[in-house]
């Protein structure tokens, strides 16, 4: 489906696959999708989502839904492009924001886990600091490197396909993990596809490293 194939008859399943960041901007402008009183199926058409919710000017929000698309595009930056960037005289900060369960199985060594703390502190740099976010697969560090754009920050961005990617494109050596069902319980488990010890791959030396945050155990 491409930019100019939504519309009313558009069931939801096709506006996300279409536009994966529409879940995200949806719920934040029009608070759709956030609840039970406020969600939809993915076989609801996107014109009767929008009536639901009083939503009178259909164009205008396929539109907001493009644009929130283009916006997330110029937000993602290559595994490739994040290691060269890594490697520069001004490296961004690197910051993992998967599980802790997620950061003991596999990591970036110059990566910082996400924790209260660490956003506190980021909150509180100058708002052209670079920042790229990651996580397993892409999407929960575009929905912080959004957060954070959000709150003004001007130069956030997010890893494209997460470490998962990196250990493909970059750093074959970091371990590739799945989330499978747990059979004795509703939740899911981490299971490695390779299990190996990272190099280092496309990180600066922790000597020229010294304006990035450093690593956590």
């Amino acid at each position: 489906m491409t930019a100019t194939t939504i519309n009313a008859a558009s069931t939801m399943r096709e506006v996300l696959a279409a536009y994966p960041s529409a879940q995200r901007a949806l719920f934040q402008r029009f608070h759709i999708g956030g609840c039970n009183s406020c969600g939809y199926e993915p076989g609801d058409l996107l014109g009767e989502v929008a009536r639901s919710h009083k939503i009178k000017d259909l164009d205008e929000l396929i539109a907001f839904i493009e644009q929130a698309g283009q916006t997330d595009r110029r937000m993602q930056m290559s595994p490739v492009d994040v290691a060269a960037a890594l490697q520069s005289n001004l490296p961004p900060r690197l910051v993992d924001v998967r599980t802790r369960e997620e950061w003991q199985l596999a990591r970036i060594q110059c990566a910082t886990l996400n924790t209260e703390e660490i956003a506190q502190e980021m909150m509180g740099l100058p708002k052209d600091t670079p920042i790229v976010f990651h996580c397993h697969h892409g999407r929960r560090s575009l929905d912080a490197a959004s957060y954070f754009a959000g709150h003004g920050f001007k130069n956030v961005r997010s890893m494209t396909g997460g470490i998962d990617a990196w250990s493909n494109e970059v750093d074959q050596s970091i371990p590739r993990y799945e989330m499978a069902p747990d059979p004795t319980s509703d939740r899911t488990t981490l299971r490695l596809l390779r299990s190996v010890v990272s190099q280092e791959a496309g990180c600066r030396s922790k000597s020229a490293s010294k304006n990035t945050l450093g690593s956590r155990p």
